[in-house]
C-alpha cells in the first residue's frame, strides 16, 4: 500500500496508537482486543500497540461469515475490534462488538502524543522503555494471543499461545533458516493464521530482518512487484498461492527469492518443477498446526544450509522436526509407539505446544497427553527422521470396518485427470454417513474431460481396493472448490456440499 517504516518509526507509531487506545477506548479489565485487519503496515502497528500494552491481540478471520466471527468474539469476550472502513466495506460483516476504525485516530493524535512517541522511540534507552511498559515482568507462560483454528473441519477453537510457544518458534526459525539482516520476509499470510502471526509478524518483529506485506495473497501481479522492489528473499505460502504466481509473476520479479516454504496442503512434484524452471528456486515443504505455534518441521534448502553440508531436504516429506521439538507415531488402534516407516498417529512434543483451547478443557484433554500433542494427522517417520504426512484422521472413512484414506484416492484421481497439478486440485474426496457401509465416498470435482465411469475404471486398473473406489453415482461437479482465507481447501464446506446433494440417499 506504499507505507514504509523503519524499526524506530514502527515503534513510535505503535506507542502513539497505544496512548490513543488507552484514552477512552480500552478499559483496564479488557485483556483481549480483536483485530480485523489484513497483513499490512497498519495491521503490524495495531498488533504491536496492543502487545506493548501487555494485552492479547486476537486476529479475526475476515474471510469467514459474520456468524463464525461472532462465535470467536463471544468465546474471547471481545468488546472492541480494531479495523478499517475499507475492510468493513469489502466484507460487509455484522459484528457483535464495538468497531474501532484506525482511520479515525489520524485526527485524534495531539502534538503531545507524537512528541511522547518520538522521544520514547529515539531518545529513551530500550531498558528504561521496557520497564516503563512493564515488559520486564513478562514470564514464559504468559499468554500472548488466541489464534482461532481455521475451521476447515469444524467450528474454530481458540488456541492459547504463550510467550514461550511463539518465542521458541521464532528462535527455531532463525536457527533453521539462518536469517540475516539482508533477508526480507514476504508477509502475505493473514495474521489470523498461525503461520502469518508467528512467522511473518513476530519473526520480523523479534529478529533483525525486514518484512514486506500485502493484503491479498492471490494478487500475483502486485506481489511480484513488491518482491522485486523490496528484494524479498523468503516466501512462505501454500501451493495454491504458488500456482497463482506462476501465471501472473515475471521471472525477474522473484530474482532475489532464494527460499520458498509451503504448507497447508500437499506440494505436487509437477508444481515444484514448474516453479523451479520459471523462478530458479525449488519450493520446499514444511508442516505445522495452530496448536504448535505453528511450525513443527521443515525441509532446509541448499541456500540456507551451512557451507560444506548437503541440503537437509527430502522430497515428499515435510522435513525433520525443528530444534527442541520431538515427534513420534503411534498405532491408530492400540496407541503403541511404532518404528521407522510405519504410518500412524503423529504426536508432537516441545516448547511450541499450546497451553490449550480457551475455555474448552474437555477438548484440550483429548489432544494433550503427558506433554504430547495429538495432531490428528497420519504420518510416518523414516530412519533419517524425516516426516511424511500420509493423511488426516478426519480424512479417513471407515467402510466395512476398514480405514479408507481420502488422500490416496485423490492422488490416484489426479493421475487419471488430464492436465497438470499447476492448476490446482480438480477432485476432492469427502464422505457422508451410509446406513449399510458406515460411510459413503463422494467426489466433488470441477469440470473434467473424463467421465465418472472412466475414473472408476482407472482406479480399478491402478490397483486400488474396491472399498477405495467411489460408486459411479457419487461424483458431483461444482464451478469451483471452496477455499478458506488461509489458502486451504474448505473441507467442511466440501462435505456440506456432499451432504446437501446426497444426504437424502444416505
Amino acid at each position: 500500500m506504499g507505507n514504509e517504516l523503519t524499526g524506530g518509526g514502527l515503534l513510535m507509531r505503535s506507542l502513539i496508537l497505544r496512548r490513543l487506545l488507552l484514552r477512552g477506548v480500552l478499559a483496564d479489565d479488557e485483556p483481549f482486543v480483536g483485530l480485523l485487519l489484513p497483513p499490512s503496515v497498519a495491521g503490524v502497528v495495531a498488533n504491536m500497540a496492543i502487545s506493548l500494552d501487555r494485552r492479547k491481540p486476537v486476529n479475526l478471520n475476515y474471510a469467514a461469515s459474520s456468524d463464525v466471527i461472532n462465535q470467536c468474539i463471544a468465546q474471547a469476550s471481545l468488546r472492541h475490534v480494531l479495523t478499517s472502513r475499507a475492510v468493513m466495506e469489502k466484507f460487509d460483516l455484522n459484528l457483535d462488538a464495538e468497531l474501532v476504525y484506525l482511520e479515525d485516530f489520524r485526527s485524534k493524535a495531539t502534538w503531545r502524543d507524537k512528541l511522547s512517541g518520538a522521544m520514547a522511540s529515539y531518545l529513551v534507552p530500550a531498558k528504561w522503555l521496557s520497564r516503563s511498559l512493564n515488559l520486564h515482568r513478562i514470564r514464559a507462560d504468559d499468554l500472548v494471543t488466541l489464534v482461532f483454528t481455521s475451521g476447515s473441519t469444524g467450528m474454530p477453537k481458540g488456541v492459547m499461545l504463550s510467550e514461550m510457544n511463539i518465542g521458541s518458534n521464532v528462535e527455531a526459525i532463525e536457527q533453521v533458516f539462518r536469517l540475516q539482516r539482508e533477508d526480507t520476509l514476504l508477509g502475505i499470510l493473514p495474521f489470523f493464521h498461525s503461520f502469518g502471526y508467528t512467522v511473518t509478524l513476530w519473526a520480523v518483529m523479534a529478529l533483525d530482518v525486514r518484512g514486506a506485506y500485502h493484503f491479498n495473497p492471490l494478487d500475483g501481479r502486485q506481489i511480484g512487484k513488491l518482491c522485486q522492489k523490496q528484494r524479498v528473499s523468503v516466501l512462505v505460502g501454500t501451493p495454491t498461492f504458488l500456482r497463482n504466481y506462476l501465471r501472473r509473476c515475471e521471472k525477474e520479479e522473484f530474482e532475489s527469492v532464494d527460499t520458498v516454504v509451503v504448507g497447508a496442503e500437499r506440494l505436487p512434484p509437477d508444481l515444484s518443477d514448474a516453479f523451479e524452471q520459471r523462478f530458479r528456486v525449488r519450493p520446499i515443504e514444511g508442516y505445522g498446526t495452530t496448536e504448535c505455534s505453528p511450525l513443527v518441521s521443515v525441509n532446509i534448502p541448499a541456500s540456507r544450509t551451512v557451507a560444506g553440508r548437503t541440503a537437509e531436504t527430502k522430497e515428499g516429506t515435510v522435513g525433520r522436526p525443528i530444534p527442541g521439538v520431538k515427534a513420534k507415531v503411534t498405532d491408530l488402534d492400540t496407541g503403541e509407539e511404532l518404528g521407522d516407516d510405519q504410518p500412524g498417529m503423529l504426536w508432537i512434543k516441545g516448547p511450541n505446544i499450546m497451553q490449550g483451547y480457551y475455555r474448552r478443557e474437555d477438548l484440550t484433554a483429548k489432544v494433550l497427553q503427558d506433554g504430547w500433542y495429538r495432531t490428528g494427522d497420519v504420518a510416518l517417520i523414516d530412519a533419517e527422521g524425516f516426516i511424511r504426512i500420509t493423511g488426516r484422521e478426519s480424512r479417513f472413512s471407515k467402510i466395512g470396518g476398514e480405514m479408507v484414506p481420502h488422500l490416496k484416492i485423490e492422488e490416484a484421481l489426479a493421475e487419471l485427470i488430464p492436465g497438470d497439478e499447476e492448476q490446482g486440485p480438480k477432485a476432492i474426496v469427502t464422505a457422508i454417513p451410509d446406513s449399510r457401509k458406515g460411510e459413503r465416498l463422494i467426489v466433488i470435482h470441477t469440470a473434467l474431460e473424463v467421465t465418472p465411469d472412466e475414473l472408476c475404471e482407472g482406479l480399478l486398473k491402478a490397483g486400488l481396493p474396491k472399498l477405495y473406489i467411489p460408486s459411479r453415482d457419487s461424483f458431483l461437479q461444482v464451478d469451483e472448490l471452496p477455499m478458506l482465507g488461509s489458502g486451504k481447501l474448505d473441507l467442511k464446506g466440501i462435505q456440506q456440499i456432499a451432504l446437501e446433494r446426497f444426504g437424502n440417499d444416505a
